[in-house]
């Protein structure tokens, strides 16, 4: 919702180049090199709506599509709270093992918004409690909780634009020998625009995350992805 400037309704199509797997050459050797994102926040007398979709493009094929949609539900008519419920899921294909899915996800809880004067500085912080559920053959159901904050700065005259979110949640290890232990899991993209005119923008994004990405090649867990990205406002 904040990263969409918390105007009545808006909508962009980002096109982000991905160094992941130059950076990581032997962890990442299969990370995808370009993602689309679709990205959409629309308010009504209710409340608001808010989903993106991701997807996913190596050279030779689609590699994933991802998916988060969420609605927002004022609790008073001034109040800065709002009940937020949400859905995370999406699909995936890997050349060497074929197609699959990421692991569904209902989230159900509470949000705290704000703003400054002028709509130029926005924030939110959400507390939810988040329960996957068996998706695909090897996972199984689980409840969790999420601690969500979001951003969305704009400076000089709305020309530099700082947004992003950072989340907190409890996942369970993938690895066989730790299989089923928690770990928390840690995840920030911030993204910086220089807004060129009311529906171009151009920038990056970062991808931080811990115990976030699948490492089969060794013990790492933390990652650092940049990219360099185009945004078109429509």
């Amino acid at each position: 919702m904040l990263a969409c400037g918390m105007t009545a309704s808006a909508q962009n199509i980002q096109l982000h180049y991905d160094f992941g797997r130059n950076i990581y050459a032997d962890e990442e050797a299969d990370r995808q090199k370009v993602t689309l994102t679709l990205e959409q926040f629309k308010a009504d007398d209710w409340g608001s709506w808010y989903y993106f979709f991701d997807v996913d493009l190596t050279s030779k094929t689609t590699r994933s599509i991802y998916t988060e949609i969420s609605r927002e539900i004022k609790l008073g008519k001034e109040s800065p709270f709002a009940a937020h419920v949400e859905y995370n899921g999406g699909l995936w294909h890997a050349p060497a093992i074929g197609n699959g899915s990421y692991q569904q996800a209902g989230l159900l809880g509470v949000a705290y918004n704000g703003h400054n004067a002028d709509f130029s500085k926005t924030w939110s912080i959400q507390a939810l409690y988040k329960q996957f559920v068996k998706s695909y053959e090897g996972s199984h159901s689980y409840a969790s909780a999420q601690l969500t904050g979001v951003w969305g700065l704009n400076f000089f005259d709305r020309k530099l634009t700082f947004s992003g979110f950072i989340d907190f949640w409890r996942g369970e290890n993938y690895r066989a020998d730790k299989e089923g232990h928690g770990m928390l899991v840690i995840l920030t993209e911030p993204q910086l625009w220089y807004n060129v005119n009311n529906h171009l923008s151009v920038g990056t994004e970062i991808e931080i995350s811990n115990n976030f990405i699948m490492n089969y090649a060794n013990d790492k867990t933390f990652f650092v992805n940049p990219t360099l990205a185009l945004k078109w406002n429509l």
